[in-house]
């Protein structure tokens, strides 16, 4: 019987074990079957372009599971028939097929120009013929990149995209069009829907809005363990009103149990299968869009740790540095570490670092071991201590050789 008011140890038990962290990292090799109960563990891989360190989706399974290699994920997610797709979950996602019915009210909302970025709601309406036409030539040429649409080059800039993709990508979030794979340079690559999704995925009937955001909901509280209404709806980005009445169902047909957390002011709920793993011994470096992090409010309360992004951040003002992950030791966030790939030199290079006040004395080590494990994973011949990042005698700037 699950008890109605958690301690703070309590709740971060159970959400560490329901995202994965309960027995970590089991001997042997890890393969594809382990990759894809990860994922359907999570729900989703958040999928991000920045490539300093290693993308996104990659990170959260290395972390969980350990060192595994990269094209096993690229296969599964290029595999036919697809087994996991990419939308818009928590931004854009890799996702389990079976999500794929539970999100057609975001993509008819799509359609109607709701709920998508500014740039992209006129192809619903005054711009639909460009769409459509690009959507024709998807159907008799095949798949395409916004690259492969002449007179499509933009202008400089990070977020500056052509009409072309700006078309494409409305395509996408209406559901017209899928993603077949990314390219080495992260572009995606679009065929149409019925061309890429299993036939099987595509019939299944379409659930009214308020059932599949219940789904939805229901998915989330499964992955974080325990949660608040903000915690439910962030995971795959729902408005609070969209949530509202889901949640209230979710209670009254008894998945979600409410629960006191000693310290949240929120209302608080956990998934009726939660459970707390008796064993959370271990280490991991978390990625900056890991699931058990990627809400900062949601860290600081289970965590007490503040965490924030500074990539955007001028150089001058950041306060921990450019790609910082968080490590993760015995069940606590204890330090952190400001990372870089230098892939010409064969490097992982530790820009800054920084130590929790109330860390156990052997954090440093456990987190050399960690940056070993990291380094080989990315096959990385040695890392690179730069001399901002001494945050022990032990961990002085220095080459460190694998």
């Amino acid at each position: 019987m699950l008890k109605t008011e958690l301690s703070i140890a309590e709740a971060r038990r159970i959400v560490l074990t329901a995202q994965g962290f309960n027995a970590m990292r089991a001997p042997g090799a890890v393969g594809a079957a382990q990759l894809r109960k990860g994922i359907e563990r999570l729900g989703l891989l958040q999928i991000d372009s920045v490539n300093i360190l290693v993308r996104a989706q990659y990170m959260p399974l290395f972390s969980r599971l350990g060192a595994y290699q990269p094209a096993q994920l690229d296969a599964l997610a290029a595999a036919k028939p697809k087994r996991f797709f990419e939308y818009w979950g928590h931004e854009a996602s890799m996702l389990p097929i079976d999500c794929q019915p539970l999100l057609r009210w975001r993509m008819d909302r799509a359609r109607r120009g709701l709920d998508v970025w500014r740039q992209l709601a006129p192809f619903a309406g005054e711009k639909r013929g460009e769409a459509d036409a690009l959507l024709a030539r998807i159907a008799a040429q095949g798949p395409l990149a916004a690259s492969d649409v002449a007179g499509s080059k933009a202008a400089k800039g990070m977020w500056e995209w052509s009409a072309a993709k700006h078309a494409l990508e409305w395509l996408f979030w209406a559901g017209l069009v899928a993603s077949t794979h990314r390219r080495s340079s992260f572009e995606r690559v679009y065929d149409l829907t019925e061309r890429v999704l299993p036939r099987a995925t595509l019939q299944i009937p379409t659930p009214s809005g308020e059932d599949a955001r219940r789904a939805l909901l229901a998915r989330s509280a499964r992955s974080l363990g325990v949660a608040t209404a903000d915690d439910l709806r962030d995971y795959y980005r729902l408005s609070p009103t969209d949530a509202r009445l889901p949640i209230e169902q979710l209670v009254e047909e008894g998945t979600l149990i409410p629960v006191q957390v000693r310290g949240w002011r929120q209302q608080a709920y956990v998934h009726k299968d939660a459970r707390a793993g008796r064993r959370l011994e271990g280490s991991a470096l978390l990625s900056p869009f890991d699931p058990l992090i990627w809400s900062r409010p949601r860290t600081e309360r289970l965590f007490g740790f503040r965490y924030r992004l500074e990539i955007y951040t001028p150089a001058h003002k950041r306060e921990h540095g450019y790609y910082v992950l968080p490590f993760l030791l015995d069940g606590a966030l204890v330090g952190r570490v400001d990372l870089k790939a230098d892939r010409k030199a064969g490097q992982l290079i530790v820009q800054r670092a920084h130590v929790e006040p109330n860390a156990p004395h052997h954090t440093v080590e456990r987190l050399i071991e960690e940056l070993r494990l990291m380094a080989s994973w990315l096959g990385m011949s040695s890392i690179a201590i730069a001399p901002a990042a001494a945050i022990d005698p032990l961990f002085t700037p220095i080459q460190i050789l694998l």
